[in-house]
């Protein structure tokens, strides 16, 4: 939700500014606890750590570190004795964890993330992952047994790094030197630091849109390298900065171009501490490196071997927790805006999808829906209970579904009339943050004055429990929830509701008119209308000899230095994009039961509201899988959440930009994503829509959703938009089963549904910067139009030659320049999708206008043959709804030497039959048989080399062969 500009358009009373834990700072001296200590903001003398009383075991080793010489106190108070504990997870995982030893630092309760059970087999012989360590002064590195010669995968030793001081990389901002890279653990400050091997390549670190794309920024190839900071705010998509989650995980795919062999890794750091992350390579530099700025908690490493890139995903999953089961009609199309006046506005947006022959599945409402902005209400005259209710019954009755939003802050009542039992109980139950002194912490969202979750109480599981069940009793009968700003966001700075006039709220905020359209779309000569066409002339407007897009600037690295940083708290500035922590947000001296500071738990906000409302929606809808999308996200979210990608812009370039953030989040283990469609902020127009809709029907979580005030984008409201989304959306419906698979293997196994080109093909250099194209599965490629006015779109098929591609509408096969770009078709309406050779896909026949009509029809299978006639592929069935998952059936397709073979075990009784057959790559037959009896309907088409069977009948629960010669 729209935010961060709006709170300037009022003045708020402001509630003096305290600092944090109990520490004021001035310049380079702290006062804590009445003792004034001097910082030397330097860590060129930081004597580092000795390892001593080393104790190994079957799983691991133990050991003490004792600070190495006096106390440098760079950006924090030392701490002399610390606790290293090695210990060999699994084949694959390597979990190395320094802590202090009197265990006075903050880490994340194993109730809040539960952590991997200490391991009963030994493997610390036979770990591809080895730790190497030198005792003075301490360092450490990771091998690969397979592989031991290797440059080490993380390496810590500051003889592999390289030498320093090294002057700051951005001259306005001298945080960006790094003076040493000794292990640093101090009450405010941890920093470790590790080689990496020249310009390799690094993919993660967010939540963030990367102006470098999908893989970061490491500081060659003309790159400045990247500072990426780790603080959740709410920021409406702005490039290079910290967003609203925090996923300190990266993979790194390893390219040797000696042998011409690739193998990745992975590193994630569970910490909930701000930080800042730097990918750079020094001048003159061998080697390139990351370096962990870290402002508070313990060093807490999971080391992943892969050696895939899907392998090293499924191994962080297997530590963090596999992504929540979705329900089959999450993958239908998702329609919301904010500015629905009133539910017969929204009733007609419904009945103009069906009347469009638009599919919808689930429709969304924004905090139009509320009384006064609050939270668990329905506005009485615009959002009447009784008619909330029969509407959502009607959708229900048509097999469709409604979600509404949930903001994280809640309204206080503003005097003794006013009734508002969320907020009552909540009072009476414990569950707000306080401030300091025991109070209530009071900001300033869309109700006025607010107060906010604590999801460290014991009780609020039952208060937000009991605020959404009585919500559905009220009317508001959701089949999902959407939990937006959950950072938290907050309007003003530090508790200014406190001493306030609560009977005085702070002015209602109204949105501003929006003006901003898309590139090349000049309202100034072609009005408000956003058409490709007025009156038969192109509305076009770009220079017909520019071949670059506007690019939206980035901020400089220097924003640390830059007016309005809080330097003071703590010591070491992360690179807060809107400088102060306290800004846009809960201030860092928040507290939280259990004596916890807003400053070490504010990053997992949004991840504790996403688990507590799982949990509740649970109870409420017992037997169905929860779905949630949630905006502020951490590692594990994905059990518990999905999430969308923000409040992004009607802009060409943000419909690129929404491919890397799809990527990234599959390695979160959040794989249920995507943005808001046509975009949020300024206006779409006709084509940027038209395009958008394609391509957001081949990426996980699909919805159209903008901003009050803005041109409405509903697809329907363009011919060529509602064409491009019947289109589209059926292609998606009939992948439906491909879909459920894909994600059933996520949520057993923690691989990725979407994937990058190289993920496939990791040995393909020319692949690892691909973010404008991706794959579905393995076996899907889309290539979508980024850009306005084209008709045609260039893209790179994988294999070099090795692999054939098929159209997905034509089925023929795909003229593909190897290991270069091809040049193809793409009128409007059109998105280029492929199908991968040696694959086989289940398909549904006949897509319906629901989710649950289109599981209703038909099957169809699509067998597609490599050079040597062989083809595999699996699918996974269940009824699409059970939680915990019921009986399921698990299907094997194998094709070759003229035979394909169905294998079909489980428990669930598929009651559709297979009904379409079609195989390509097949020279033309003479005879079909099906379990060894004469096909008589088949037909075959020579130009694409495709045999179809036609009304088979098949019993998916059976075994089954169908052969042809």
């Amino acid at each position: 939700m729209f935010s961060l500009l709006l709170g300037a358009l009022y003045a708020l009373p402001v509630a003096p500014t305290t600092v944090s834990r109990g520490v004021s700072s001035l310049g380079n001296k702290q006062t804590f606890d009445g003792i004034t200590t001097s910082y030397s903001m330097n860590v060129t003398d930081c004597p580092g750590y000795t390892l001593g009383l080393l104790q190994e075991s079957d799983i691991g080793l133990t050991a003490q570190l004792t600070l190495g010489g006096p106390a440098c106190n760079a950006f924090g108070l030392d701490i002399s004795d610390l606790t290293i504990e090695v210990t060999y997870q699994s084949q694959s995982t390597l979990h190395v964890k320094i802590y202090d030893t009197a265990n006075q630092q903050f880490t994340i309760p194993e109730s809040v993330i539960e952590r991997p059970v200490t391991p009963t087999t030994s493997y610390t012989g036979s770990s591809d992952l080895v730790f190497n360590y030198d005792a003075t002064p301490f360092a450490f590195w990771i091998t690969r047994r397979s592989d031991p010669d290797a440059m080490p995968l993380f390496d810590t030793r500051t003889s592999s790094l390289p030498p320093t001081p090294i002057p700051p990389f951005n001259a306005s901002d001298p945080s960006t030197a790094f003076d040493g890279f000794p292990l640093v653990f101090e009450d405010q400050y941890l920093q470790v630091a590790s080689a990496l091997p020249y310009g390799t390549n690094i993919y993660g670190l967010g939540e963030v849109i990367a102006s470098s794309g999908f893989r970061r920024d490491i500081g060659t190839d003309g790159g400045i390298g990247t500072i990426q900071t780790h603080w959740s705010r709410d920021a409406q998509d702005l490039i290079d900065q910290n967003l609203y989650g925090s996923h300190p995980i990266y993979v790194e795919h390893r390219y040797n171009a000696t042998t011409g062999k690739a193998s990745s890794n992975g590193v994630f750091l569970l910490s909930a501490a701000g930080s800042d992350i730097f990918l750079q390579t020094p001048p003159n530099s061998k080697v390139s490196l990351i370096e962990y700025r870290i402002i508070g908690g313990i060093l807490d490493f999971y080391f992943f071997s892969g050696p895939t890139d899907a392998e090293v995903i499924a191994q962080y999953g297997s530590v963090i927790g596999y992504p929540m089961w979705q329900p089959a009609w999450g993958f239908g199309f998702h329609l919301c805006r904010w500015g629905y006046h009133n539910i017969s506005e929204v009733k007609e947006n419904v009945a103009q999808m069906r009347a469009a022959g638009i599919p919808l599945e689930v429709q969304w409402n924004d905090i139009d829906l509320y009384h006064a902005y609050r939270d668990f209400t329905t506005d009485p005259v615009s959002y009447p209970g009784d008619e909330v209710r029969d509407f959502i019954q009607e959708l229900a009755a048509n097999h469709q579904h409604y979600i509404p939003i949930v903001d994280a802050a809640i309204g206080v009542t503003v005097n003794s009339t006013d009734v508002y039992d969320p907020f009552t109980r909540g009072v009476e139950e414990d569950v707000w943050i306080k401030n300091p002194d025991g109070s209530l912490y009071i900001g300033q969202v869309w109700p006025g004055y607010t107060v906010f979750p604590d999801w460290f109480s014991e009780n609020i599981l039952s208060v937000w429990t009991d605020s959404l069940k009585n919500w559905t009793d009220m009317g508001v009968e959701f089949s999902g929830i959407w939990l937006d700003m959950n950072e938290p966001s907050s309007f003003c700075s530090s508790s200014c509701g406190t001493g306030a006039n609560l009977s005085a709220p702070p002015p209602k905020i109204v949105a501003a008119v929006v003006t901003g359209y898309p590139e090349c779309y000049n309202q100034t000569i072609w009005g408000p209308s956003g058409n490709m066409t007025i009156n038969g002339t192109s509305t076009y407007s770009c220079a017909a000899s520019s071949t670059t897009m506007p690019v939206i600037e980035k901020r400089g690295v220097g924003a640390s230095g830059e007016q309005g940083i809080n330097l003071n708290s703590p010591p070491y500035a992360i690179h807060n994009g809107v400088g102060s922590l306290n800004t846009i947000t809960v201030a860092t001296n928040a507290t939280h039961y259990g004596g916890y500071a807003e400053l070490d738990v504010h990053n997992i906000f949004g991840f504790m509201e996403a688990k507590t409302t799982h949990l509740a929606v649970q109870s409420i809808l017992p037997g169905k899988r929860p779905f949630l999308i949630g905006r502020s996200t951490f590692p594990s979210a994905g059990k518990w959440t999905g999430h969308w990608l923000g409040d992004n812009y009607s802009k060409w370039q943000y419909m690129h930009l929404n491919i890397q953030g799809v990527l990234q989040f599959q390695i979160y283990q959040i794989p249920m994503i995507g943005a808001d469609t046509c975009g949020f902020n300024n206006n779409t127009d006709e084509e940027l829509c038209n395009r958008w809709m394609q391509l957001s029907a081949f990426v996980p979580f699909y919805r159209n959703h903008n901003r009050y005030a803005a041109l409405p984008q509903e697809p329907y409201r363009w011919p060529s938009v509602a064409n491009a989304s019947r289109i589209a959306i059926a292609a998606r419906y009939a992948l439906l089963p491909y879909w459920y698979t894909l994600f059933a293997n996520a949520s057993m196994a923690g691989l990725p549904p979407v994937k990058a080109l190289f993920y496939e093909f990791p040995d393909e250099p020319e692949l690892f910067t691909v973010d404008r194209q991706w794959l579905v599965g393995s076996d899907i490629l889309v290539t979508p139009v980024l850009t306005p006015g084209a008709t045609t779109v260039e893209g790179i098929f994988p294999g070099r030659g090795s692999v054939i591609w098929r159209d997905w509408y034509t089925h023929a096969v795909v003229n593909a320049t190897s290991g270069g770009n091809t040049t193809l078709d793409a009128p409007i309406s059109h998105i280029n999708v492929h199908i991968r050779d040696n694959s086989v896909l289940l398909l549904h026949q006949e897509p319906g206008y629901t989710i649950y009509e289109t599981r209703e029809g038909p099957y169809a299978l699509l067998v597609s043959l490599n050079a040597a006639g062989t083809a595999f592929g699996t699918a996974y069935v269940d009824d699409g709804i059970s939680f915990p998952p019921g009986p399921s059936r698990s299907l094997t397709f194998q094709a070759a030497d003229g035979m394909l073979k169905i294998e079909s075990k489980g428990e669930y009784t598929i009651e559709q039959k297979l009904e379409t057959i079609t195989v390509l790559g097949v020279q033309k037959p003479t005879q079909v048989a099906l379990q060894g009896s004469s096909v008589g309907e088949w037909t075959y088409e020579e130009a694409t080399e495709e045999l179809v069977v036609l009304n088979a009948a098949v019993d998916l629960n059976g075994q089954f062969t169908l052969a042809w010669r």
